[in-house]
């Protein structure tokens, strides 16, 4: 019996759609993670880029739980003296709140140029609007 190991250029890609209303952020990054790697084909490889496209809509309607929203803070560096920057996952939200769920997916999947890849595939909005209806995405439940 022979290892089947998955070609990048044969592999059909859909188009999932997670809407991240009131589901917990960490739930909602496993499911959009795991459909980003692929892990739930027959035809998974980990060192092959074998998932799909999946979109994520009502960002901002998130739920962080506990006291995450105060509490949790995103720390930046500029590489300049006095370039620390701090904000709470509040501000975040009502800043940006896409990026979100884009830091917690990009730090479930690969740091490496795979990684990069996968990440390429995530599509985030904060309302139920996209520009991805000609696709057909497939909603997630």
């Amino acid at each position: 019996m022979r290892t089947f190991s998955a070609k990048s250029s044969g592999i059909e890609r859909k188009w999932y759609i997670v809407d991240a209303k009131d589901r917990p952020l960490g739930r909602v990054a496993v499911t959009v993670a795991n459909l980003l790697r692929g892990k739930g084909k027959p035809i998974f490889t980990p060192h092959v880029d074998t998932g799909d496209f999946v979109v994520v809509i009502n960002a901002e309607k998130v739920r962080l739980t506990g006291k995450k929203e105060v509490q949790k803070k995103f720390t930046s560096f500029s590489l300049y003296v006095g370039g620390h920057k701090t904000e709470t996952a509040g501000r975040r939200r009502d800043r940006r709140p896409e990026l979100l769920i884009e830091h917690a997916v990009k730090g479930m999947i690969p740091h490496n140029r795979l990684g990069r890849a996968l990440y390429t595939k995530l599509k985030v909005y904060r309302g139920e609007q996209h520009p991805h209806e000609a696709q057909q995405p497939i909603p997630v439940p």
